[in-house]
């Protein structure tokens, strides 16, 4: 069978459809005779053998993204991972972790499977074009995990930190300065990684099991059994002013606690999500 021309124009088509790279359009042209729907699936199963061939890979680098709605009553956070740190800057991958976390905020998917399934391009799903990339790119890529966090009441302010690694969301409630406490009490999360917000939030397994922590390391330290609840009582106080977001020091100033911080604001921390590159 005789090849049929492929020109500048036909490549150019294919690439719009695909943002597959040059070279890989022509050669799938090429091998599809000039159909532009055969070249297209040519490129759709090169994408799922590398995928397929990269599965078991760490993938452990990437971005994290947020998004804050115009009312600032609902937020996003999303990790995409690629494998490594100069794929991570690559312009398509941001682009892609970028169009996702947009689509994350304006469609509110319940889950990574929903997310997977919603139309991102053309036409084309999510699930399929993080396939496409990853055949182009020849890395393992994925988004990882996503949250949404909504404050009917207050304000959900985001914080990510430099090199976009590490991004926090909170939600805020109160008459003052949600937002610039918001960013601080951000930045607070980011760099003491607190369990919970309140000690109300931790679970009470957790409780107990720290209780009994504190217990036995007392008994083993030979302290007398009629005092080793009291001081299990004390190294569970110890344990909340160190995990307790309201409790903390405050970072900017550690004569304060960040509920003092919040109260001088007039405001209050419901929740908050954190989220690490590769945690």
């Amino acid at each position: 069978m005789t090849k049929v021309s492929i020109s500048a124009r036909d490549v150019k088509q294919l690439r719009d459809k695909t943002g597959a790279g040059m070279m890989d359009c022509k050669r799938a042209l090429s091998d599809a005779n000039g159909d532009l729907e055969a070249a297209i699936d040519l490129l759709r199963k090169k994408g799922q053998r590398v995928a397929a061939k990269r599965a078991d890979r760490e993938a452990l680098q990437g971005l994290v993204v947020t998004r804050i709605d115009d009312s600032r009553h609902t937020g996003i956070i999303v990790e995409v991972n690629c494998e490594t740190d100069f794929v991570a800057r690559n312009e398509e991958f941001v682009s892609f972790a970028h169009s996702v976390a947009d689509l994350i905020l304006s469609a509110c998917p319940s889950d990574l499977d929903a997310l997977f399934s919603l139309s991102l391009k053309n036409g084309r799903t999510v699930g399929e074009i993080q396939t496409d990339l990853t055949g182009k790119i020849g890395e393992k890529l994925g988004v990882r995990r996503f949250s949404v966090l909504s404050s009917e009441g207050g304000q959900v302010i985001d914080y990510i930190h430099p090199g976009s690694r590490l991004g926090v969301l909170v939600s805020l409630n109160g008459n003052g300065d949600l937002t610039e406490t918001g960013k601080d009490v951000a930045m607070q999360v980011a760099a003491l990684n607190p369990l919970a917000a309140h000690r109300e939030d931790v679970p009470q397994e957790t409780q107990d099991k720290e209780f009994e922590i504190g217990r036995e390391a007392a008994r083993l330290e030979g302290k007398p059994e009629q005092i080793l609840d009291r001081i299990a009582k004390g190294k569970l106080e110890r344990f909340f002013k160190d995990n307790i977001l309201v409790e903390q020091p405050f970072v900017k100033d550690a004569s304060l606690r960040v509920r003092d911080v919040l109260s001088k604001a007039g405001a209050d921390v419901s929740e908050f999500v954190r989220c690490a590159l590769g945690e």
